[in-house]
């Protein structure tokens, strides 16, 4: 195969890295900056996972606003020594800010939430509200 000598082996790896980190996004649909989330529904509430390890529950925002779950944050960027004049050869784990947001269901009840950060999860419930029957309502 021709190379060009203006190409180093250098450039085509990076291309290679650069491919596969764009895959991923598209593959995973979400954010490659931003923490894993999971998603469940119950009967009784909505429950959302994130995976924060490393982040100050203090410096959590979650917000509920328009039928939409907004968790925003920031992991800061670790201390580094004798790491910083290594050349990163891949990096999975983000650092800096990040927002992440989650349409609710409509019987989702935004007075009733509940958060809490345990061993690197931030979990959020959202309650849901309690189905009213319909009742016939008799005309005069």
């Amino acid at each position: 195969m021709f190379a060009s000598p203006f190409l180093s082996r250098d450039v085509f790896t990076e291309f290679d890295r650069l491919q596969r980190e764009l895959q991923n996004v598209f593959d995973s649909g979400s954010d490659a900056r931003g923490p894993a989330l999971n998603a469940s529904t119950t009967a009784d509430a909505v429950d959302v996972q994130l995976l924060v390890p490393g982040v100050d529950p203090a410096s959590f925002d979650v917000q509920i606003e328009g039928g939409v779950l907004t968790v925003a944050g920031e992991r800061p960027a670790p201390g580094r020594g004798a790491e910083e004049r290594a050349a990163v050869r891949q990096q999975e784990r983000f650092f800096g800010k990040f927002r992440r947001a989650l349409r609710l269901p409509e019987d989702a009840n935004a007075d009733d939430v509940q958060a809490s950060y345990r061993e690197g999860v931030l979990h959020v419930r959202v309650a849901r509200r309690v189905p009213v029957p319909a009742r016939r309502i008799t005309v005069q």
